[in-house]
């Protein structure tokens, strides 16, 4: 998802005229080609960062979403809620803040550059939704058919609403993401330190004796705004200086971690199946605290990746993820469920892939299967990809 929406980036990194995500003069060729016609203006690491927090994205769910076969049908459950030391892990995947974050800077651009060229407000926002939502239009309606099919075919109706949920279910960034967009004059105004200040006061509420569930509303909104208004800052040059990144970097990780030593927030930095608390469903103050910490990181590795991203074999690969970075999120689910369910056609239950994740031997042979994963994302992004970069006539 590039900005943090894997195509809603004003200037997405380009081959030259003619090339494409594959060429038949083989990898170098393809490597000068996106060297050639990447303009000399982009800051390459944004899109490193883009393509780190698509990684984390993706390795984090494969790693633990664990589609289990019990009797004869799914469920969907996790190894950390077996194996509650691996939820550092959690710490090292959750990389959201980090979309926001570049959401921000690159709406607030975009939004003020629209303005500049006299583009009034709902044609921009209609531009920035439509290169995020049309995408997802193919994956439903791909899934609509595959759960008509399967439910023809005598699968239970059970068994098609999980393989459904886990598709569909990362999808919720899409939507917090376009209200975002939606809220970019406002959010290219307001202070970090509001948003952070609404999830401290609601978890504070919402936590207390009788605290209202709808503040769950609050925390999903201003939990998400708080990096993204960093952003937009970002886009007024109010984040140059280093002492920022390491003022968010130190004071982040710190209340962070307080907060799950001494707040009784849980450790872990996703949702777990049956957990009480989650630090993610919606954004805890723990979380916020996290991804001002990445955030802050973030902003202190963007003269390094500056440096590195020189060099055309690096740049390569990151350009390349950026340019399917939508097609990515959008399948990575459906490459797991597709091996997951291939995997069912064996004699017996796989371990790592059907087994139920409540051992450390789970995790190793999960690990085996991530290449197997990629392959046939691959596959997937192969088939798609076209529909991302598509533009309307």
């Amino acid at each position: 998802m590039p900005d943090p929406s894997p195509t809603s980036s004003p200037q997405r990194p380009t081959a030259a005229p003619g090339s494409s995500l594959r060429t038949r003069s083989g990898p170098r060729g393809l490597t000068a080609r996106i060297e050639a016609g990447t303009p000399p203006e982009r800051d390459r690491a944004l899109d490193a960062l883009r393509a780190l927090a698509i990684l984390g994205v993706v390795a984090g769910h494969w790693l633990v979403t664990a589609v289990v076969s019990d009797s004869g049908s799914l469920r969907v459950t996790s190894p950390l809620k077996y194996l509650p030391q691996l939820a550092p892990m959690s710490w090292a995947f959750q990389m959201l803040a980090i979309f926001f974050l570049v959401g921000g800077l690159v709406g607030a651009k975009g939004h003020r550059s629209a303005r500049a060229a006299g583009i009034g407000y709902l044609p921009w926002l209609r531009g920035r939704l439509g290169r995020l939502f049309r995408p997802v239009a193919v994956v439903v309606a791909v899934w609509a058919v595959a759960a008509v099919a399967m439910l023809a075919s005598g699968v239970p109706l059970e068994d098609v609403r999980v393989l459904v949920k886990t598709v569909t279910g990362p999808m919720w960034f899409l939507l917090v993401f376009a209200a975002l967009t939606a809220a970019t004059p406002l959010a290219a105004r307001l202070h970090p330190a509001w948003p952070l200040a609404a999830v401290a006061v609601s978890d504070a509420v919402r936590f207390g004796p009788g605290g209202p569930e709808w503040l769950w509303w609050v925390n999903l909104a201003a939990g998400w705004l708080a990096p993204y208004c960093l952003g937009a800052a970002w886009a007024r040059g109010r984040l140059r200086s280093r002492a920022t990144g390491w003022t968010l970097l130190a004071g982040g990780a710190a209340t962070a971690l307080a907060l799950v030593l001494w707040g009784g927030y849980p450790a872990t930095m996703v949702g777990v199946p049956g957990a009480p608390v989650s630090n993610l469903d919606p954004p805890s103050l723990a979380a916020v605290a996290f991804g001002l910490a990445q955030c802050g990181a973030a902003l202190l590795l963007l003269g390094p990746l500056r440096r590195v991203l020189r060099r055309p074999a690096v740049w390569a690969p990151v350009a390349v993820a950026n340019l399917a970075a939508m097609t990515i999120f959008l399948w990575h689910q459906t490459a797991l469920i597709a091996v997951t369910e291939l995997g069912l056609l064996a004699s017996r239950a796989l371990p790592g892939l059907h087994t139920p994740p409540e051992e450390l031997g789970w995790v190793a042979a999960r690990l085996a299967w991530l290449p197997v994963f990629a392959a046939a994302l691959l596959v997937c992004c192969a088939a798609f990809h076209a529909h991302e970069r598509r533009r309307p006539r």
